[in-house]
């Protein structure tokens, strides 16, 4: 999963090694002038305080910039075991990230905040002899990574748990990204967890939409309600909220119709739904394969709807990671868990910190 942004990850940490560990050789002392001191004769002992006095001035001279390390910052930093990493270094490999980045399909805005973070962490380190330049590389990366994909992020299992119950969560998103294939997973993920759920398809535009979900429900036992096509989607919904109340049931998981934010009609059904049932949480689905356009439809979705987090499908067939380095980010609002498969356990709680250390993994 994630393997093509994975393998540019990896290339920007060789492209920073092979720049930096070229700096690595100490400023050539003048070999003439070594010879030319060798043959004079002895000076006369200098005054100590003088020679304190110069070795002060010549330390202000080569202190250069706060941005640039000195001459004398860099025969220091290799006298102590120690190497500097400078904006030179950084250059190429950072435009090549950048560049790797973009092709991966992440967001604009989240590359540039990728890139500065990273800039901005390793611009004048040095590191130990002991250590490497990947290993600062790796740090850098995890950090800036981490920053953008863990935006907003809050834990599933325990809103559930401690929300009055039931709990009503309601879908969005285009029709064929496997959105209701997604209300089935999570029901059964819920059940895994001993939490009783009903189903509620309140998609009443499409045709066969009804038997689509009806096959999930018998398959996983679960109840479903539904009205004829065509019916009010809200009220769907809200039959399922008092059927599980009436019923003991702990979650309310509510399709809706496939809706582009272009369709006035359709996001005036949702902003209904919103007043009628006051769902606990909206949830956008989308594939982890349609990259920028996946972005763009969650940042869409996010503005006319408010929603509180996303589901990304088929992420197993998805080499790029675009999409889900870079929801979380442009909407605010967090990935909640990945599509992995087409079985009903094929669903994983997203780990912002489990998904970046994949990344950098290098074997």
């Amino acid at each position: 999963m994630f393997d093509g942004l994975k393998d540019k990850l990896s290339g920007f940490r060789e492209d920073v090694e092979e720049s930096a560990e070229a700096e690595e050789a100490p400023p050539e002392a003048d070999a003439s002038s070594e010879s030319d001191a060798a043959d004079e004769p002895d000076a006369p002992a200098a005054d100590p305080a003088e020679g304190a006095d110069r070795a002060e001035a010549e330390s202000d001279d080569d202190s250069g910039s706060d941005d640039e390390p000195s001459t004398f910052q860099r025969a220091k930093a290799f006298a102590t075991g120690r190497i500097i990493i400078e904006e030179e270094d950084l250059e190429e490999p950072l435009w090549n990230l950048e560049m790797a980045l973009l092709e991966s399909d992440v967001e604009m805005s989240v590359a540039e905040q990728i890139l500065d973070s990273v800039r901005e962490s390793m611009l004048g380190e040095s590191r130990k002899q002991v250590d490497t330049t990947g290993e600062l590389v790796e740090a850098a990366l995890h950090d800036a990574l981490v920053d953008v994909i863990a935006v907003g992020q809050f834990d599933f299992e325990e809103r559930i748990a401690e929300a009055d119950k039931p709990v009503t969560i309601v879908f969005t998103g285009v029709n064929g990204v496997g959105k209701t294939t997604s209300i089935a997973k999570l029901s059964e993920w819920l059940a895994d967890r001993g939490y009783s759920s009903v189903l509620a398809n309140g998609d009443t535009y499409r045709a066969g939409a009804n038997e689509q979900i009806q096959e999930h429900a018998d398959r996983l036992g679960r109840d479903l309600i539904s009205h004829d096509q065509g019916g009010d989607p809200a009220a769907v919904i809200y039959d399922g909220v008092e059927y599980a109340e009436a019923n003991d049931v702990d979650v309310v998981l509510g399709d809706t119709a496939g809706r582009l934010h272009t369709s006035d009609d359709l996001m005036a059904q949702l902003e209904k739904i919103d007043r009628v049932v006051d769902p606990d949480m909206t949830i956008f689905v989308d594939e982890a394969v349609a990259g920028q356009d996946a972005v763009n439809r969650a940042k869409e979705f996010n503005d006319a709807a408010a929603i509180d987090g996303a589901i990304l499908t088929k992420a197993d067939a998805d080499s790029s990671g675009g999409a889900a380095i870079s929801v979380a980010y442009v909407t605010g609002k967090p990935i909640l868990f990945l599509g992995t498969g087409q079985g009903y356990d094929d669903l994983a709680l997203f780990d912002p910190e489990e998904l970046v250390e994949s990344l950098l993994d290098e074997e």
